[in-house]
């Protein structure tokens, strides 16, 4: 049996090959066109919305201590993350350096200082 794979010892781009290699053996690339691609990632995201429906904040949080619920939030959540890798592999984008220059933006737009425990400028 293989070992599972954990966060801290999978690459960004092991995560795209397995995509990758996915999407080939299907023959799928015809139709993972960036248009498509967006369009799956849209309805997994709401997929995964379905499961915090009607909840308040402090039961959405509880879905953590759920074992099955975690188990199938966790599913809709790798097919949005696989989804999101599947666009990344279309257009070339590299995650890892596109994410560390959007936090740099985030941090300058939303500077800790002025924006701790608040979620704009005018609140508080």
């Amino acid at each position: 049996m293989p070992t599972p794979q954990r966060d801290e010892s999978t690459k960004v781009s092991d995560l795209k090959q397995l995509i990758a290699d996915f999407v080939a053996e299907r023959d799928w690339s015809q139709y993972h066109s960036p248009k498509n691609v967006a369009m799956a990632l849209a309805v997994e995201t709401a997929e995964l919305m379905e499961h915090f429906q009607w909840m308040d904040i402090n039961e959405s949080r509880l879905v953590a201590a759920d074992e099955q619920k975690l188990a199938a939030v966790g599913e809709e959540l790798v097919d949005v993350i696989g989804y999101a890798m599947a666009m990344a592999n279309e257009l070339g984008i590299d995650i890892s350096s596109t994410m560390h220059a959007k936090m740099i933006k985030n941090a300058e737009k939303y500077p800790a200082e002025k924006f701790r425990g608040r979620l704009s400028a005018s609140d508080g």
